[in-house]
């Protein structure tokens, strides 16, 4: 679903990789899927590996539509990865779901990519120029080929693809000898490794090691390369990692409650987010009230330090996604309206405090806002959970352009106004690292427009790949 009712950063994908001796691991990546299905919702796909034999299925939908009995018992054997698409604003193309899979001189290779490519209109052109055909618009393709046209064993192609990639990339592959996970020099997205009886799990979040049993056992650091294989699982460094900039939109949106990174809970870290919020921007108002869901961790910090009441004042239909349903213009002016509906005993007569985690484009903010008045609030405070979105983002969130981004020229007052909020505040960048605990580490380019790249890449990249190959974003 498109309009007002999608102001949200939007992911690119989740990845999985099992290595399971014995067992289905098909089937376990299945559930490892499930788990990761909010962090893409368009498409979504799974390779297994039975006697060097590859075994792929894949097609657009949810995870619990897309596999089922019959399809997952095709694909055997002790090894597989898998993928989740986010859903893009552009274009789809089935040749862009993932996993990749290709036949080579080696055997098969299947790869599933998490992230986005600084430097993929170079390496396209490097590729097109030695005479490799592509059939893809995506990053992903690119790594294949790169993989395929190296030299040495896989490891070895690996370590030359890592001296070869600029930007963001966690990645599992697959050949019929073992399977890999690969982590960017700068660890852009998280991928966590698991021990699962005799074997091994590789996923994006450690929330999908314990739906399948596995129990965590560390990240696969920046530039590292692990290897699972009938030997166990190895780890090696395959390029010298770089200033860590891990996404901080891990912990404002994207990641589940239940995921750790860096140590932290998930959930944890974004109720001291509220709290610091509340203590940055206090208001004399009656309750609090999030935006569901992403907002509700925060509301409650904010809640719990302002000593205000939580309640919910806003009902999330959870079942809107993406619909090429064309609704009515009422309807579709009314936007917001299809997601979510007021609960106005919980808020008639209130001076209401609104609790989201951010706001991208704006467009969603001033109809809850509206709502929330029409409901019976008297006064409607808006605090979010993060600073100002001021920069688009290049390492494969789809952000929006930066003429898209409600701040990245107008002051907060202006913004206020354009909501139609009584007040609205937002966390200082100084705030949300201390309620990370951090005072580095993190990409924060979106809020402050300092890149771990250089600005002229960006450039290339916007005015190439993203309007030649649309779908490039998200891959």
């Amino acid at each position: 679903m498109s309009g007002p009712a999608t102001d949200a950063p939007r992911e690119e994908c989740g990845v999985i990789g099992v290595y399971a001796p014995g067992r289905h691991a098909a089937r376990i990546a299945f559930f490892g899927l499930h788990t990761l299905q909010h962090r893409g919702q368009e498409a979504t796909g799974i390779a297994s590996c039975d006697r060097g034999t590859v075994h792929l299925h894949r097609a657009p939908g949810l995870v619990g539509s897309v596999f089922n009995e019959d399809n997952l018992s095709t694909l055997a054997g002790e090894a597989a990865i898998g993928h989740n698409r986010y859903s893009t604003t552009g274009a789809s193309s089935v040749r862009n779901i993932q996993p990749q899979v290709i036949e080579t001189i080696d055997g098969p290779l299947a790869v599933a990519h998490n992230g986005n490519l600084v430097n993929a209109p170079q390496l396209r052109r490097e590729l097109l120029e030695n005479g490799v055909g592509l059939q893809t618009s995506s990053d992903t393709e690119l790594i294949v080929q790169l993989l395929v046209v190296g030299t040495g064993d896989w490891l070895a192609r690996i370590r030359t693809l890592m001296a070869r990639l600029e930007g963001a990339y966690s990645l599992t592959i697959m050949t019929r000898e073992a399977v890999y996970g690969v982590r960017d020099p700068r660890g852009f997205r998280p991928l966590v490794m698991g021990r699962l009886d005799d074997g091994w799990v590789l996923a994006s979040e450690s929330c999908a090691l314990s739906v399948v049993g596995a129990s965590f056992t560390g990240e696969v650091a920046p530039g590292q390369i692990a290897r699972i294989d009938p030997g166990g699982m190895t780890l090696e460094q395959g390029a010298p990692p770089l200033r860590r900039a891990f996404c901080t939109f891990e912990h404002i949106y994207f990641s589940r409650p239940d995921t750790h990174h860096g140590g932290s809970l998930v959930h944890a870290v974004r109720q001291r987010l509220g709290r610091r919020l509340a203590m940055e921007a206090p208001t004399d108002a009656d309750v609090v009230v999030p935006v569901p869901d992403s907002g509700n961790p925060q509301a409650v910090g904010y809640a719990q330090q302002s000593a205000l009441p939580y309640t919910d004042g806003l009902i999330k239909n959870r079942y809107v996604g993406r619909t090429f349903i064309e609704p009515t213009q009422e309807l579709r002016e009314a936007g917001v309206a299809m997601k979510f509906n007021p609960l106005g005993d919980n808020v008639k007569g209130k001076r209401v405090v609104l609790v989201d985690d951010s706001i991208v484009r704006g467009t969603t903010s001033g109809p809850l806002v509206r709502m929330l008045r029409e409901a019976g609030a008297v006064e409607v405070h808006v605090r979010v959970a993060c600073p100002p979105i001021t920069d688009p983002c290049y390492m494969g969130v789809d952000m929006a352009a930066k003429d898209e981004l409600i701040a990245s020229d107008r002051p907060v007052s202006e913004i206020c106004d354009h909501i139609g909020a009584d007040s609205l505040a937002f966390l200082s960048l100084e705030g949300m690292m201390q309620a990370l605990e951090a005072s580095d580490g993190y990409c924060n380019a979106c809020f402050t427009g300092d890149y771990p790249f250089e600005p002229e890449r960006f450039v290339q990249l916007e005015l190439g790949s993203k309007n030649q190959f649309a779908s490039v974003w998200g891959d």
